[in-house]
């Protein structure tokens, strides 16, 4: 038995697990039981419920709690959790450089709620069929981007699935780093990935964050209401009428809408063009590549529930992370 330890815990959220149950109970209570998307088109199309029938894919962020947990509550309450047998929990590497995909040699995942046991039969399979790398302790325990969903997924299954409530070790997590990877291999993965979006009892979960603004992540980026994009510098002048985190949410909303078209090529596009700090786009892409080969007519298409930004960005000097929540029916 090899159990990854909750490295994070006690930093990025409490580590109390009283306390850590009870603020997430609270973000989740606080989401409504309907609302309306937030995508160009989603929004169009009336309002949806929460949780959705069916949606057993999304999108949700992994910062520390104190600045994500509020918005992924919007995720993971929009799930259908009842019957899922397993979760798939894809994430960026933000520390180990990679151009595949890595998976774990744990056998448990520890959380202050409780361990999350691996399912090391499929993980294994998935490793040899994928020819995936293994991550070592260390780099399994310094990545946040799976970590961060760890207590979600926990509690989610502990509130609305049967089968977790009578035996937690009954609903196992399938985790899987995806690194640098090109589009050819998003292709692939996501190739790899689809059958198993075909199982009514596997539930996915990709992690990201979307833009990362400001000079400390090297992208000042600038999209006025007219006129060309531009990159700005300390003495750059802002329009007077669009403040920089308009134009931030004007990308994000780009990015957002290109993830909702379901079109793995419209997604790699919209980020080649804007450049936008969407961390992990590259598990976006292998999941949007799987729905396509997939191939089932509105199936995996993802709405947009919830956008919020750890700050208004008024200056140049100043920084911003974006945190969205999505679904998708399979």
């Amino acid at each position: 038995m090899v159990t990854r330890k909750a490295s994070h815990a006690g930093s990025w959220y409490t580590d109390n697990g009283k306390q850590l149950s009870q603020q997430l109970d609270d973000w989740l209570d606080a989401v409504p039981s309907s609302t309306t998307p937030i995508g160009t088109t989603s929004s169009q199309q009336g309002n949806v419920s929460i949780p959705t029938p069916n949606a057993r894919a999304i999108i949700a962020p992994h910062a520390g709690y104190s600045y994500s947990g509020p918005a992924a509550a919007w995720a993971y309450k929009s799930a259908d959790w009842a019957n899922a047998k397993r979760v798939f929990l894809l994430g960026p590497s933000h520390h180990h450089y990679l151009t595949g995909a890595a998976t774990t040699a744990c056998t448990a995942y520890a959380t202050p709620l409780g361990n999350l046991t691996i399912d090391t039969a499929l993980v294994q399979e998935i490793k040899e069929a994928w020819s995936l790398d293994t991550m070592t302790r260390r780099v399994d325990e310094d990545e946040h981007s799976l970590e961060m969903h760890l207590p979600y997924i926990y509690k989610m299954l502990e509130l609305h699935n049967p089968a977790f409530q009578s035996s937690p070790s009954s609903v196992p997590l399938v985790p899987i780093m995806i690194g640098n990877t090109s589009p050819t291999t998003e292709s692939h993965l996501g190739a790899l990935l689809a059958p198993h979006l075909s199982d009514p009892t596997s539930l996915f979960v990709i992690s990201s964050d979307f833009c990362h603004w400001g000079s400390r992540f090297r992208y000042t980026y600038y999209q006025p209401p007219s006129g060309a994009p531009t990159h700005l510098k300390s003495a750059s002048k802002i329009h007077r009428d669009w403040a920089i985190h308009e134009s931030i949410a004007a990308v994000d909303q780009e990015s957002m809408d290109a993830v909702e078209s379901g079109s793995h090529d419209a997604f790699l596009e919209q980020l080649r063009e804007s450049g936008n700090t969407v961390c992990g786009r590259h598990p976006i892409g292998v999941f949007m590549a799987a729905v396509e080969k997939l191939g089932v007519q509105g199936t995996g298409r993802m709405k947009f529930v919830r956008y919020e930004r750890s700050g208004l960005v008024e200056d140049v000097g100043d920084s911003s992370v974006s945190y969205a929540s999505a679904f998708a029916v399979l």
